[in-house]
């Protein structure tokens, strides 16, 4: 009578456990960077291709197996081929994860002190602007309306973004972590009548924005130079440089100057 050897489970140990979590990062990162991109389609094709070789292997179809394993050994420099934007952005991505903490700090006011000296040449220059900083909620929808451009925050960059006669300057530019996520987003307009007839357009967009997202916003009005600030459905006008960075550094990292903690702003929350 034949006897059945059961296989043997490997131990899992504490290298095995860091091994298969620094396969799992690496996955996750990989495939965070494919999302909402091409490259994605491809790797989907990939990986029905593989699904096909296991059951052409699984049911004994020697042709098919035999074509699909012909291709294996392009497999890799194809990959490297077709995913080499993709690659390069996970490189760089793991090269920003703020271990232990470290530099995520500094990377962060950097953004802040762009963001700043922007605002600062557009009032000189009677420029207006509407940037939205993202926070924990995602604003995919809102980026998915505008330009794509995903390029590192700077002052020249969004001067030029808001130049008059851009083609980019209609709508608002929306900041993810220290990238400019896309340009001439559309943004929902805040619809309660008080607010309507007290401020415009690029004022009830950024209300409208922060009525289910926990970004911030600001607004550069051309005619007035004057900033304000949208936050949690309210805002702050005619505020000053240094308490647009204070707002900024508490938005970016949760230090520094409260966001409700300011003389008490000419809007309010409107009711309902």
């Amino acid at each position: 009578m034949p006897q059945f050897v059961l296989p043997v489970i490997p131990k899992l140990t504490l290298t095995a456990v860091i091994d298969m979590l620094a396969v799992a990062v690496l996955l996750y990162h990989f495939i965070q960077m494919l999302r909402g991109r091409r490259a994605m389609h491809v790797f989907t094709g990939l990986l029905a291709l593989l699904a096909l070789y296991l059951i052409a292997l699984s049911m004994r179809l020697n042709l098919l197996r035999s074509v699909l394993a012909a291709l294996a050994p392009y497999t890799a420099i194809a990959l490297i081929v077709m995913f080499q934007a993709e690659i390069r952005r996970l490189l760089t991505r793991i090269g920003r994860v703020r271990w232990l903490g470290l530099g995520g700090q500094l990377e962060r006011r950097e953004v802040v002190d762009e963001i700043v000296l922007a605002v600062q040449q557009m009032i000189e220059d009677k420029i207006g602007a509407l940037i939205v900083v993202e926070r924990e909620i995602g604003l995919r929808t809102f980026v998915e309306s505008g330009v794509a451009l995903d390029a590192v925050v700077s002052r020249d960059l969004l001067c030029a973004i808001f130049h008059p006669g851009g083609q980019l300057h209609d709508g608002a530019v929306i900041i993810q972590g220290d990238r400019i996520a896309a340009a001439a987003c559309f943004l929902p307009l805040h619809t309660h009548p008080v607010t309507i007839r007290k401020v415009g357009t690029r004022h009830r967009a950024a209300i409208g924005v922060t009525e289910d997202t926990d970004a911030m916003a600001i607004v550069l009005s051309e005619e007035r130079g004057q900033i304000s600030i949208a936050w949690r459905e309210e805002l702050e006008q005619d505020i000053g440089v240094d308490r647009l960075r204070e707002r900024l550094i508490y938005h970016a990292t949760g230090r520094g100057a409260r966001l409700d903690d300011s003389p008490e702003p000419e809007l309010r929350r409107a009711q309902p």
